[in-house]
């Protein structure tokens, strides 16, 4: 286990790391991606994984994507909420017996769930079940990295690419120092064995652990024990999945530029225009008007985890909407975006450059919009596939006949996720806007 001391806290306050075999700029979703989260109740949430689709989306909205949720509540990376194994038979077994074992449960499990989807990019988030809530036992611990390797030579062997990512540490809030938590140490040692299983089987690692163990003692360290993350200790509330997409944004080599304006109001003409294109420029004494153009939003961030702006550098890292404007001689500018105001600042500031992802105005209503059709696209399918694909009947009530009814849901749902996917599709293009500055 990692000793974790104040002072060390202290000075990674501002340099927080994710450990990752991913290339910082290589962004490892890519475009054509149907993109599967495979996982335990925290994936069910359907919190960090919306959050990383609504990143990816926003930011790369040319692209062909889709993305399927299959977490489930409970369960393991050997697939026991799919599958069912013995899992006393599966501890005590010996290295073949326990292999076949492995072998048949994941097998089973993605199956059912993961492989009809055909998935070309799978996120696999296991292990906060996995360790049982206890100190480290290494039976289980055998159990896990076996079941890990399984997961991704059979996904590896179905065209998918693999990233295995860590669980977030437990927070406790009855316990002030979580890095002394048993379980806590048990969840360390289960996340240094997935970076072997990754390293073997060529699958990408993104830990999650260490940075959030980091922001967690940090907070500790200043105020009296919360709940940082909200929800409750092992299923952190919009909070802690916004501090969890970013990390395992970071992870998999996501950036940060949405796009950079940079204008000379003296000069009146455009410094630089990275991912934009600027026009109609008129620019004076007291203001300057543009029309921009982007090729991408800014990331939809969930009006809930404001927060978590201050727990993580996630504007720095994932969502840098710039705007440079030199050659300003009056002291304070109001900011209109289509006649909207959406906030006012000096000519120092704007000299300096601001970053705009967080500014109300149409940019903003915009990319609130495609967060909500992307929870609910997501609610749906979750809808879909528990509800009606898996819905068991009972013995009394099965036959064709039920099957016919329960294919024409799923057809009619379908349709309803389609609709919903081409309304995202919109939702996630960028338009021209009219920018003015005014001298207050």
């Amino acid at each position: 286990m990692k000793s974790f001391s104040r002072k060390a806290v202290s000075a990674l306050l501002f340099c927080l790391t994710i450990t990752t075999n991913a290339l910082a700029g290589d962004f490892l979703i890519r475009d054509g991606d149907r993109v599967v989260f495979l996982g335990d109740s925290i994936t069910e949430q359907r919190l960090y994984t919306t959050y990383i689709e609504a990143y990816t989306l926003a930011r790369h909205p040319e692209w062909k994507l889709t993305f399927r949720n299959v977490g489930w509540g409970g369960d393991t990376a050997w697939l026991r909420q799919r599958a069912h194994p013995d899992e006393g038979k599966l501890f005590a077994a010996d290295e073949a017996s326990q292999q076949q074992m492995v072998e048949a449960s994941v097998s089973k499990g993605l199956q059912r769930d993961v492989l009809p989807l055909k998935p070309t990019f799978v996120t696999v988030k296991f292990g906060m079940n996995d360790h049982a809530y206890q100190p480290f036992r290494p039976d289980i611990f055998g159990a896990y990295v076996r079941s890990q390797s399984e997961i991704a030579k059979e996904l590896k062997q179905n065209g998918a690419r693999v990233a295995f990512l860590t669980p977030q540490p437990i927070e406790d809030n009855k316990k002030p120092d979580p890095d002394k938590d048993p379980r806590n140490q048990s969840l360390r040692k289960f996340s240094d064995g997935l970076k072997e299983v990754a390293s073997k089987q060529g699958a990408t690692f993104v830990d999650q652990f260490d940075p959030y163990m980091t922001m967690l003692l940090r907070e500790r360290a200043s105020n009296p024990p919360n709940m940082i993350g909200g929800g409750d200790a092992v299923h952190p509330g919009p909070i802690g999945h916004t501090v969890m997409a970013w990390a395992v944004l970071k992870g998999l080599g996501a950036t940060a530029l949405v796009s950079r304006a940079e204008i000379d109001a003296a000069g009146q003409k455009v410094v630089a225009a990275q991912a934009c294109r600027i026009t109609n420029l008129k620019a004076g004494a007291n203001s300057v008007s543009f029309d921009r153009l982007d090729e991408a939003l800014p990331m939809p961030l969930d009006e809930k985890a404001a927060p978590a702006l201050k727990l993580a550098p996630i504007l720095d890292d994932l969502d840098r909407y710039e705007l440079q404007i030199a050659g300003l001689t009056g002291a304070a500018y109001e900011l209109t975006i289509d006649g909207e105001a959406v906030g006012k600042f000096s000519g120092a500031e704007l000299a300096k450059g601001c970053n705009l992802a967080t500014t109300s105005g149409p940019i903003s209503k915009q990319v609130q919009h495609l967060l909500a059709l992307v929870f609910q696209k997501n609610n749906l399918f979750f809808n879909r596939w528990r509800d009606v694909q898996l819905y068991n009947f009972p013995d009394w009530a099965q036959g064709p006949e039920l099957e016919v009814k329960r294919k024409a849901q799923m057809d009619k749902v379908d349709l309803q996720i389609a609709d919903l996917e081409s309304k995202i599709n919109t939702a996630r293009k960028p338009y021209s806007h009219h920018f003015e500055l005014k001298a207050e």
